[in-house]
């Protein structure tokens, strides 16, 4: 993808049920509402589908099209079908989108290399459930905020700023202050 000095990249990785789509939704209608265009890339389940039975679109994919794309005046979808399991990294899937955009939230790709927000909720069921719960932020370099609504009760003090789970609009603030930083310049940067 070529660079674009406009589109700015953020993660926001956490493990599941720490509530990154609970920080994702809010943020992207503040940013929509200061006039800015989203994209989201989002790391799905292995079986996920986004067509539905009997549809045109459905039955051109089980036919074995390759890739299907449906278009309106409102919306573009394109499906594409691997023959073999393929793992797209996060860079291909921005590569997919529309360079233009202002801001990307990438929601997964905890292990990505790329600026991320670790979201950070204690949740002592999965403790329980002998699945301790390690934290990012000690040992990754591109977690830059840590997102948490019980600060003090963080495995490690972080290095990296504490942000209020439960305050999107404080968070789109650190963020928009931040947004040098996140200007999107490929892999490996």
């Amino acid at each position: 993808m070529p660079e674009c000095a406009a589109m700015k990249v953020i993660g926001f990785a956490g493990y599941s049920g720490a509530g990154k789509t609970s920080l994702v939704e809010p943020l992207i209608m503040l940013l929509r509402a200061q006039g800015l265009s989203v994209s989201v890339v989002k790391h799905a389940h292995h079986h996920f589908d986004v067509d539905h039975e009997g549809k045109d679109s459905w039955r051109h994919r089980k036919a074995g099209a390759y890739e299907v794309v449906l278009a309106s005046d409102r919306r573009l979808a394109l499906m594409r079908e691997f023959p073999q399991p393929a793992e797209l990294s996060v860079h291909d899937m921005l590569a997919e989108l529309d360079a233009r955009v202002d801001w990307v939230l990438v929601e997964g790709f905890k292990h990505a290399d790329l600026p991320k927000v670790e979201i950070w909720r204690e949740q002592p069921e999965r403790a329980s459930a002998g699945k301790p719960q390690a934290p990012l932020y000690p040992h990754d370099p591109h977690v830059i905020a840590v997102a948490t609504d019980a600060p003090q009760r963080l495995p490690e003090p972080p290095s990296q700023p504490v942000l209020d789970l439960n305050a999107p609009q404080q968070i789109l603030q650190w963020l928009l202050a931040h947004a040098a930083l996140l200007h999107y310049r490929g892999p490996g940067h």
